[in-house]
């Protein structure tokens, strides 16, 4: 299995480089009047995806914090985890 993961990553770092060589081309981004910058595609690509992944962390943390403060209020109290019964099955239509 090790091997299997190991031959994937390779693979898509294979791709990942045939993709940064084949956009290589400079491009001009737009931002305020009279501002413009150029950088090479891919690392335009790289930043916004990088920004991305932050701005999702940014997002998920707060969740995390107030799961994790809850956990921890639950085990200094010793009150167990709520479990949620599964659901009765219904019986086949028309018996």
């Amino acid at each position: 299995m090790q091997t299997v993961v190991w031959i994937l990553r390779f693979v898509i770092v294979v791709v990942l480089v045939w993709f940064a060589v084949k956009n290589a081309q400079v491009v001009t981004i737009h931002g305020l009047p009279d501002q413009s910058w150029q950088a090479p595609f891919v690392f335009i690509l790289l930043v916004v995806f990088i920004a991305g992944m932050v701005i999702g962390l940014l997002a998920w943390v707060p969740t995390v914090v107030r799961q994790r403060r809850e956990i921890a209020r639950m085990r200094k109290t010793g009150q167990p985890a709520v479990t949620i019964a599964p659901p009765t099955p219904e019986p086949p239509h028309g018996i």
